[in-house]
C-alpha cells in the first residue's frame, strides 16, 4: 500500500510542488531575506492560471479515455507479449537487454570521469569550473546514464546495481549542478517506488534524505561561487532562492514577449537560455560581477518572456497532457516505461524552479513519447490479431 493507495507520484504531484515552491517564496518575502519584497498580484495570478492549465492538461486524456470505448478496449486488454509483437518490436526490445543497459551505464560513468579529468578540477568547489563543466562529454554522458541506470533498477534489481547508482550519482554530483544531482536521486527513488513494495516509513525516510541532500547540494554549490558572498543558513538559502526566482518571474510578467522566441531557440541549441534571462531581465553581468550568470525563472518564466501569457498556458496544458499519457502507459506496461516516466516527472518537478530550458530534458520527453507510440502500435496489432485469425 502506498500512503493508503494514494499514488503520490501521479502527475498531480506537480501542483503540490508548485504550491510548496511559492510558499517558500512567501516565507522569503515575509522575512525580507536579503531585502526581497513581495511580488505583484498579477504574478500570483499568472502562477494560478498556469497551474490551472496544467491540471486541465492532466485531466483531458483521462476524460477522453473514460468516454471512448475503443480506447478502453485497447488499453484495458492484456499487455504486449513477445509472441504477439512484430519482429521489429522485438529487436527494439533487445536494446533493453541487461548487458546492453549495463554497458551504457559503465560507458556514461567513464565519460563523466573523463570529463572531470579534462576540466582539471572539481567543479562543485569552483564557480568558474562549474560554468565550464557542461561540456559535450557531459551532454552525452548524462542522458545516457540516467535512463540506463533507472532501467537497470526497474527491470534488473541486482544489489550491486545500487552501488553503480551511488557511484554515478557521485561523479555527476561533482559537476556542481544541484539539478543533476537531484534528478538522478529522485528518478531513482520514483523508479523504486513503483517497482518495489516500499513501506510508508521507508518512503518518508527516503523523502527526508532527498530533501536534506537537496539542501546540502544547493548550499555547497552556492558557497563555491567565488564572486558571491552569502550570510544565509542552508534553510534560509532555500527560501531565498525560491523568493529570488519568483521575483525574476515577477519582472518577466511585466515585460512579457520581450525575447520573442530566443529562449526557446536557445533551449534546442548549445546556448545558455538562463544566461539570456539574466542579461535581459536583470541586466547581467553587473559591474565587477561574474562574466556570466545563470538565472532561473520558474516553469512559467521562459514561455512568458518569449511570447506572453498564452504561450505559458499552452505550454502548461501540453506538459500536463503528455505527463498523463506517459503515466498511464507506465501503470499498464511497467519496466522501462516506469523508468522513463520517473525521469520525465523528476525533471518537470525541477522545472518548477529552473524553467523548461534544458534540451536534454526534451530528449527524455521525446524518448518517452516515442516509446508510448511504439507500445500503443503493438497494442493495436495485438488487439486486431484475433479478428484476422477468425
Amino acid at each position: 500500500m502506498k500512503f493508503k493507495s494514494v499514488d503520490i507520484f501521479s502527475p498531480y504531484i506537480l501542483v503540490i510542488i508548485i504550491a510548496l515552491y511559492v510558499s517558500l517564496a512567501a516565507i522569503a518575502y515575509q522575512e525580507h531575506l536579503r531585502n526581497l519584497q513581495w511580488i505583484s498580484s498579477t504574478t500570483w495570478a499568472y502562477v494560478f492560471g498556469g497551474t490551472i492549465f496544467f491540471i486541465a492538461g492532466v485531466f483531458l486524456p483521462k476524460f477522453i479515455y473514460n468516454h471512448n470505448e475503443k480506447l478502453k478496449s485497447l488499453f484495458g486488454g492484456p499487455n504486449v507479449g513477445e509472441k504477439d509483437s512484430a519482429p521489429w518490436y522485438n529487436k527494439l526490445r533487445m536494446l533493453l537487454d541487461e548487458r546492453v543497459v549495463l554497458a551504457a551505464v559503465m560507458i556514461a560513468i567513464f565519460l563523466q570521469i573523463l570529463n572531470l579529468y579534462l576540466l582539471g578540477g572539481i567543479p562543485i568547489l569552483s564557480g568558474y569550473l562549474k560554468f565550464k563543466a557542461t561540456t559535450d562529454l557531459w551532454r552525452f554522458a548524462y542522458p545516457l546514464f540516467l535512463p540506463a541506470i533507472t532501467i537497470l533498477l526497474a527491470k534488473y534489481p541486482r544489489k550491486w546495481y545500487y552501488l553503480l547508482f551511488i557511484i554515478g550519482l557521485g561523479v555527476f554530483a561533482i559537476n556542481g549542478y544541484r539539478t543533476t544531482t537531484m534528478a538522478i536521486l529522485i528518478s531513482g527513488f520514483i523508479t523504486l517506488y513503483y517497482t518495489r513494495r516500499m513501506k510508508t516509513s521507508h518512503i518518508l525516510i527516503s523523502l527526508l534524505i532527498i530533501a536534506l541532500v537537496g539542501v546540502a547540494a544547493g548550499y555547497i554549490a552556492v558557497m563555491s561561487i567565488q564572486w558571491q558572498q552569502w550570510a544565509l543558513n542552508p534553510l534560509q538559502l532555500v527560501a531565498y532562492r525560491a523568493g529570488f526566482t519568483m521575483m525574476v518571474f515577477d519582472k518577466i510578467v511585466h515585460m512579457a514577449g520581450t525575447t520573442g522566441g530566443t529562449l526557446f531557440q536557445q533551449a534546442f541549441s548549445t546556448g545558455h537560455p538562463r544566461v539570456i534571462v539574466g542579461e535581459v531581465v536583470l541586466h547581467y553581468p553587473l559591474p565587477g560581477g561574474a562574466p556570466t550568470t545563470s538565472i532561473t525563472s520558474t516553469i512559467f518564466g521562459p514561455a512568458v518572456l518569449d511570447f506572453g501569457f498564452y504561450a505559458m498556458a499552452i505550454q502548461m496544458f501540453i506538459i500536463g497532457a503528455v505527463l498523463r499519457i506517459i503515466y498511464a502507459t507506465q501503470i499498464k506496461a511497467n519496466g522501462a516505461f516506469t523508468a522513463l516516466y520517473a525521469i520525465v516527472l523528476t525533471h518537470t518537478m525541477i522545472w518548477v524552479e529552473t524553467g523548461p530550458t534544458d534540451s536534454v530534458v526534451y530528449i527524455f520527453y521525446f524518448l518517452a513519447l516515442i516509446a508510448v507510440v511504439i507500445y500503443a502500435t503493438q497494442l493495436m496489432r495485438t488487439h486486431k490479431k484475433p479478428e484476422g485469425n477468425s
